[in-house]
């Protein structure tokens, strides 16, 4: 059926040369997919914007209940 030397190559190609091209194949791929796209790259900008807002809300309600009520963080 199969002349004689085209055996041992196909095995050779299955043993060797296949699994390092699926390696290095799907390598590079996963190395592609973890760089950031420009949408994810304006989420995060719009996360950091929002984490700066609430901070800012938080200093200031800090600051008005350390006006009122001077000892509220000793209280559990």
């Amino acid at each position: 059926m199969f002349p004689d030397f085209i055996f041992p190559l196909l095995v050779i190609f299955l043993v060797i040369v296949l699994p390092v091209w699926l390696v290095m194949h799907y390598t590079t791929r996963n190395s592609a997919n973890r760089r950031l796209n420009s949408k994810d790259e304006a989420l995060l900008e719009d996360l950091n914007d929002s984490a700066r807002r609430m901070e800012d809300r938080i200093r200031t309600l800090e600051r008005i209940l350390d006006a009122d009520s001077p000892d509220w963080r000793n209280r559990a």
